[in-house]
Parts: structure tokens; C-alpha cells; sequence
């Protein structure tokens, strides 16, 4: 299975050679890479640059945002542009297309057996569209936190309620898959992943890799979307329109089960804001989150849950961006 990895990268010239370097040393060997430089004002596309292997590729554009950057790399492995060159009796610039994308971030990494696992995973489950492994954050200073072991199956309605997944590069998606489910929306800035992911699940259902092992280190940095807009509730809002004024998903789901659904992801959007401001230090604002969540989606195990939120333990660990 020959993978095609898209990273986005915007002014992180301090991460991304250790992104890049944990792409090298995959026990899977039959990947092909694109850094796409979204306008960077540091040395991103010198760190690119000076990786010498074949199978790395760099294409650089006026910042247009992560969206299009990821987009950007689609096309140019669809077009034959971003593929290494194929050995074994063929033309030296024959080339083909990949068979699956990760979207992988620049200044995440991932383990040595991370593309093996994902690509055995998905060959063997040919019903699926995408294969996904468990990840674990990342503090600058070097301590990791894993999370929960991923999901799988048909995961429409459970996307529909929030986001599942870190970010791309814990899953593998078929090419075909990719190819149906159209372009990353760039009139989202935040929770674009999110509204593609439910996408990807209207076509088909998700595998987990059998592994209790993280396969991606996300980085908690500061500067980083997820880490400056968690905390702020209107920056859900596009992204959650966008899902739930989808026509396919309204089909699917009913006009009832719709609203149902728009309901418990208000609350789970409640959830994840309270959370994020104790994690930030504002344990007064993130509580009153909290108990709108609670209030409005009620949950013994998050009732318990809110009990953590005073000693800022567990899901309320403070960041420690500080190297």
C-alpha cells in the first residue's frame, strides 16, 4: 500500500524536522510525502528543503490557510505531481497513485510502526474508508498524555456530536474515499477537520488498529489553533452550521433525529469550552461551562467528571507549553 502524505505547514521551522524525521523512520517504507508551505515568514520551506530523500516533495503558496493547503496537496498527488518515482522495471518517472492519504501535521510525530499498523489494519477491513490509531499529547516538555483508544464502526452520529479525533494524522483514508468526499471546506478556520471527518463517515465505516500503543504525538504549543480558539464558543459555530445544514446528513439523519443531534452537540460543545478554560486557568468561567453542559445533556459520568474540574486533574490538566 503506497501512502501519500499531505502536511500543512505555517511558520514551524522549529518542529517540523522532527515531524519529517519520524515520517523517515516508518517501518513502512512505501509512502510518498508533500510539505505544502502556506506562506510561511520562517525557515519552514529551508527544513523541507533540506531533507534530501526522494520521496519528500515541497510545494510552496501565499498563505491561504490550512484548508488549502491540505487541498493543495491532494491534487498534487491525484495529478501524479507529489509521487516519488516507482522502481522495479518501470520508467524511471513512471509514477502512481497512492492508495491512501494521512493528513499529518508539522509539528506532530508519529511512531516508528505507525504507517505499518494503519495500512495493515485498513487492507484487512476492505469495507472500511479509513483506519484510524490511538494518539497521545504532547507537552513541549516532553511529557505525553495518551488518550482513549480510537473508535470505530459507523461513526456519523457520534462525529455528529463532536469530534472524535485529533487531527488527520491518526487516520489513513482510502484514496477513493478521498476522491468522493470532495475538498477540505476553506471557509473554515476552525473544526474544518471535524466537518470533514462527518463527510468521510457518511460514506462508510471507520476501523481502529488493534493496538493499545499511540501511533500519533499530537504537540500542545502555544500558538496553535486549537490551543487559542477551544475556549471560545462562537468559534464552533461555523464549522457545527456547516455539519447540520449539510443536505446529505439531514437525509440521513430525519428532520427529528437532526435536531436531536444539534442538541447534544451544544452540549458537548458547552463541555469541551468549560473544559479548555480550566485547562487555561479560568476554573470560575470553565465550570459555568460545565454545568450548562451537564444541565442541558445530563450524565452521571460527567457529573463525577465535574468533581476533577476543582483539582484540575484528569481532563483538566493545565498545558504545559513551556519547554
Amino acid at each position: 500500500m503506497h501512502i501519500a502524505v499531505v502536511v500543512p505547514a505555517f511558520n514551524i521551522d522549529r518542529f517540523l524536522h522532527r515531524t519529517l524525521l519520524s515520517v523517515l523512520r516508518q517501518t513502512h517504507p512505501d509512502w510518498s510525502l508533500v510539505v505544502v508551505d502556506d506562506g510561511s515568514t520562517d525557515a519552514t520551506a529551508a527544513v523541507a528543503n533540506g531533507c534530501t530523500d526522494s520521496r519528500i516533495r515541497l510545494i510552496r503558496q501565499e498563505n491561504a490557510g490550512v484548508s488549502a493547503a491540505r487541498n493543495r496537496g491532494v491534487a498534487a498527488f491525484l495529478d501524479g505531481q507529489a509521487m516519488a518515482p516507482v522502481s522495479g522495471g518501470m520508467a524511471a518517472d513512471a509514477r502512481v497513485l497512492p492508495d491512501a492519504f494521512v493528513f499529518l501535521d508539522g509539528d506532530d510525530c508519529l511512531a516508528p510502526d505507525a504507517f505499518a499498523m494503519l495500512a495493515d489494519t485498513l487492507e484487512s477491513c476492505p469495507w472500511a474508508v479509513a483506519a484510524c490509531g490511538r494518539y497521545a499529547r504532547m507537552a513541549l516538555n516532553g511529557a505525553t498524555h495518551p488518550a482513549p483508544p480510537p473508535p470505530d464502526g459507523n461513526l456519523l452520529e457520534p462525529l455528529l456530536a463532536r469530534n472524535l479525533f485529533a487531527n488527520g494524522g491518526q487516520l489513513l483514508i482510502r484514496r477513493e474515499a478521498i476522491v468522493a468526499v470532495g475538498e477540505w471546506r476553506r471557509d473554515l478556520s476552525y473544526g474544518e477537520d471535524w466537518e470533514y471527518w462527518t463527510r468521510l463517515a457518511l460514506l462508510g465505516e471507520f476501523v481502529a488498529v488493534p493496538t493499545p500503543l499511540p501511533l500519533l504525538f499530537v504537540r500542545e504549543r502555544p500558538g496553535s489553533a486549537y490551543l487559542s480558539r477551544a475556549t471560545d464558543p462562537t468559534a464552533y459555530r461555523p464549522a457545527m452550521e456547516a455539519i447540520f445544514c449539510n443536505p446529505a446528513i439531514a437525509d440521513y439523519l430525519g428532520s427529528r433525529r437532526l435536531a436531536d443531534m444539534w442538541h447534544r452537540a451544544e452540549a458537548e460543545m458547552a463541555w469541551s469550552v468549560g473544559r479548555e478554560l480550566i485547562r487555561h486557568g479560568r476554573q470560575r468561567d470553565g465550570r459555568r461551562w460545565l454545568g450548562r453542559s451537564v444541565w442541558s445533556a445530563p450524565s452521571l459520568r460527567r457529573m463525577a467528571l465535574v468533581a476533577l474540574s476543582w483539582s484540575r486533574s484528569g481532563p483538566f490538566r493545565p498545558y504545559r507549553t513551556a519547554a
